[in-house]
């Protein structure tokens, strides 16, 4: 009796701490797939259809390897529709080979060092009466702003964009997809 109380313990046990890990980072569909928490940023981000031009401005860029290291990192993954938004070529003249370097530029401004999901960003925006100063990697900052529900994030040119989804969890980081490319 005594030893089947015991077994029942620790297997309840078990199955709490599964659901709490399971609750704090759970798998997020985007661009119709499923984003896993135990994959690093490229490896989920190559299976969004959503971010088939980020993914390539990605490779272009040289940051592939950067991106499935430790970290950890927040990135603002802009969609290929934000992309779309930008003025017509400009998508294409970043992704000439001699452009390589303003398009690292505008690809590390969209990183931040640090894994900050939706929570640590509200209280940033708390804390900073209504708006958190980010550094990107890059080296500008990016301005993040709560709105009604939704986060959105200002870029040193005054563009806003607003985040799409938020929390995509990552072994490396975190991902907060959003609706424009922002640049420095």
């Amino acid at each position: 009796m005594k030893r089947n109380l015991l077994f029942r313990a620790i297997a309840l046990t078990g199955m709490l701490a599964a659901g709490q890990a399971g609750f704090a980072q759970h798998t997020v569909m985007v661009g119709g797939a499923a984003m896993y928490p135990s994959k690093n940023i490229i490896e989920n981000a190559v299976n969004s259809k959503d971010h088939t031009t980020l993914v390539a401005a990605v490779k272009a860029a040289g940051l592939v390897q950067t991106l499935q290291g430790d970290g950890p990192f927040t990135v603002f993954a802009p969609t290929n529709e934000a992309f779309s938004k930008l003025p017509a070529g400009t998508v294409d003249n970043l992704l000439k080979p001699e452009n390589k370097q303003a398009l690292t530029g505008v690809l590390t401004y969209h990183v931040v060092a640090g894994n900050l999901d939706s929570k640590a960003l509200m209280e940033k925006v708390k804390t900073g009466n209504g708006q958190a100063m980010l550094t990107t990697v890059q080296g500008e900052q990016l301005t993040v702003m709560k709105h009604g529900k939704h986060l959105e994030v200002k870029d040193s040119k005054g563009n806003i964009a607003m985040v799409t989804i938020s929390d995509v969890y990552q072994k490396n980081g975190v991902i907060h997809v959003v609706d424009k490319v922002l640049m420095p």
